[in-house]
This record gives structure tokens, sequence and C-alpha cells, in this order.
């Protein structure tokens, strides 16, 4: 079985789905390659309206890196190769020059909060929860997330998501603006009408908008500082407390 699956239907929508449900669909350096196909299909096939990312089933969206994949990763480097693989890759979906959708139909903890917020809009079933819990296993984000965030909603609230490592639900993450729209029942991506609205607009309106939204940032420095937030990873990647932590979890 694949670890994910990538469709393009005739309006344009592409998804690439992670096919993980035994891992809760979390990342492995397999996803990494499939994700990143599916950027340069995006950038490349004028046909592409629209990339939405999202899990295979309804119980998770995406439970950050697969801790049983990465814990032998142990020194600095050897964390930060993975680490910045990941990151330029969330930096190229950030920067996408067209929509990206994170539809969050089940739990997103860490590295796929990172994901989800490296996208342009976030949908979020009623019923699924979020949270940045790096802390919890004494790292920070380490794929750009955090970086991104701070872009994404006031500072206060960004900040607070990320100390706190804490999994929040659907309705608390919408009040906060981290979620755009809440689904109460399951529905195909087609299904929604904000998708839809977008699949029946030109590509080239589409992608004006987002080189609209883009020049308001300033990527050189976005890069630099994802890059900052992926070396401090890194540095706390390599130390005893977070060997411990992931120990400790995967003796749950």
């Amino acid at each position: 079985m694949e670890d994910y699956v990538v469709t393009l239907d005739h309006n344009g929508l592409l998804q690439f789905i992670i096919n993980r449900p035994d891992r809760r669909n979390a990342i492995n350096y397999e996803v990494m390659d499939g994700l990143l196909h599916a950027i340069n299909e995006c950038e490349t096939n004028p046909s592409v309206k629209v990339l939405l990312i999202r899990g295979v089933g309804d119980k998770a969206f995406c439970s950050g890196g697969d801790l049983k994949v990465f814990e032998g990763l142990k020194t600095e480097e050897e964390a930060y190769g993975m680490l910045s693989k990941m990151g330029e890759i969330v930096y190229r979906l950030a920067t996408l020059p067209k929509p990206t959708i994170a539809y969050i139909n089940g739990i997103a903890i860490g590295g796929g909060c990172e994901i989800a917020t490296s996208c342009d809009y976030r949908i979020m079933s009623s019923t699924a929860k979020a949270g940045f819990v790096q802390g919890n296993l004494a790292i920070t984000s380490g794929w750009g997330g955090g970086t991104l965030l701070l872009e994404r909603i006031p500072s206060s609230d960004a900040l607070h998501l990320l100390w706190s490592a804490n999994v929040y639900s659907a309705n608390e993450l919408e009040k906060i603006g981290y979620i755009q729209q809440m689904i109460h029942r399951s529905e195909e991506p087609n299904e929604i009408p904000f998708v839809q609205d977008l699949l029946s607009k030109p590509v080239t309106v589409l992608e004006a908008y987002k080189k609209l939204f883009l020049a308001k940032w300033d990527l050189f420095m976005i890069k630099k500082r994802i890059n900052k937030e992926i070396r401090e990873c890194a540095r706390l990647w390599a130390l005893d407390e977070h060997h411990h932590a992931v120990a400790k979890f995967l003796n749950k």
C-alpha cells in the first residue's frame, strides 16, 4: 500500500492524501517525497487550480513526524538533515503560487499543524482537534510552522499555542482565527462551497491573488527565519531531554 495518494479531478482540484492510517497519517520520507512531487505538479501543470491536503479516513489529518522512523536521529546534524528537508517542502507549500487548503479531517498534532499552517486556508471537522505539541517532547516546531503561525494569527495567540503544547478543539481554534471554516458533517472536499467557489474561477485569477498575498511577505526573511527555527529544533533534538521524552512516549 502506498503511503500517499495523489488525485487530480476534472475541475482542477489536486488532492494529496496521506495514507498511513495505522500510524495516524504520520510523516515519513516517502510522504515527504510525495508531497514535494505534488507541489511540483501544481507549479508545472496549468490544469491544477487548487492543492488540498488531507489524511485518509476521519481519525487523523496528520500526527506529525513518525517517531518510530525518526527516533534513530541522535545528533544535531542528523536531525537537521531531516528537518531541513521537510522545512524546504513546507516553505515551498507556503509560497506555492496557487491556493492551498488543509482539510483537517481528524487529529492534527506537531508537524501536522505545521503542514496545516503552511496552507492558505484551513477547514476543520467540528470533531477534530489540533495542537503544536512539540514542547511536550522537549523540542520546538522544526519544519517552519512556528514562523508561519506567527504570520497567520496574532502573535499572542500564536505564542499561546506554541508554549502551551496543548491540543485544542475546532471551536477554540476557530475563535482565534487559526481555522477559517468548521464543518459539522463529513463532506468530500469537492462538496465544500468554498472549494467549489475556488474551482469555478480561472487559474489566472487565483494565481494573481496569491501573488498579491505573497508580495506582502519578505520571502527572504521568512526563509531565513524558518532556517533559524529548524536549526534551533535540531539543537534541542540532540539533547538527552528530548531523547528521554521520545522513549517515554514510545513506551506508553
